[in-house]
């Protein structure tokens, strides 16, 4: 019998067919299949699950930190035991109250910078932090001073924070209960201006036109006759500095 030998070239010719064949057979098989769309998490629900830091229920040295705090500024009169129960979510509903924050008994980022507290889960650098407020304790409290009477109220803020009878951070200074009047009327939350920014890199750079003061008013409308008696150091502006007793 007659055998067929097909000629080399009619060979390659069938194996390009078979593998051409191939390839549109496995095309078709991957087009035909869905792939599982990638998962895609809620950013935002986890950022502000992470802005929330300590609330009722929480726990530890961060809850101490604020009790502590609270407790020597008169707002919470419990015991320093670090579990923040309903005493400390009312002491901080009293602070936030009295300092124009949200009402929310919620220790977060903006109740603990005024409070001076840095927390571990915060990533604001406490040295703009600092310069943000101070400016706006300047702005507050000596727009329209000349530019050293501004320095001058920075300075005080700043020598305070060095003396032990005060809070040791620029927060609990500027926030202590009853200690400044812009934060009690609100105008600590008004934007500054540049030359308060300014000014209060000034002061932070370590220039202190009072030379050391405490204390500083108004001679026009002070009420305060306690204040009034300390003897009076400098007097730049419209406002007189003291350095206390």
């Amino acid at each position: 019998m007659l055998r067929f030998s097909p000629h080399p070239r009619s060979r390659l010719a069938l194996l390009l067919t078979a593998v051409t064949m191939a390839a549109l057979l496995t095309g078709y098989i991957v087009s035909s299949i869905t792939l599982p769309k990638p998962e895609i998490h809620n950013m935002t629900a986890e950022t502000e699950t992470q802005d929330v830091l300590s609330k009722r229920g929480s726990r530890g040295s961060e809850v101490r930190q604020i009790q502590t705090k609270l407790k020597n500024w008169g707002y919470y009169t419990g015991t320093v035991d670090g579990i923040y129960g309903k005493q400390t979510e009312d002491a901080v509903r009293k602070f936030q109250r009295y300092n124009n924050l949200t009402v929310d008994g919620i220790a977060g980022p903006n109740t603990l910078n005024a409070m001076g507290i840095v927390s571990s889960s915060g990533s604001t650098s406490a040295s703009n932090s600092n310069i943000e407020l101070l400016a706006r304790a300047v702005y507050g409290e000596a727009r329209g001073e000349p530019y050293a009477g501004q320095v001058a109220v920075a300075a005080v803020i700043l020598n305070r924070v060095e003396d032990s009878r005060f809070p040791k951070t620029i927060s609990g200074v500027v926030y202590q209960s009853g200690a400044f009047d812009v934060v009690a009327d609100g105008q600590i939350n008004l934007t500054p201006n540049s030359t308060a920014y300014q000014a209060a890199r000034d002061a932070l750079n370590g220039w202190d036109p009072t030379y050391g003061c405490l204390y500083y008013y108004n001679p026009r409308t002070a009420t305060n006759a306690w204040i009034r008696r300390l003897p009076i150091s400098v007097t730049i502006g419209s406002h007189v500095f003291c350095k206390g007793n």
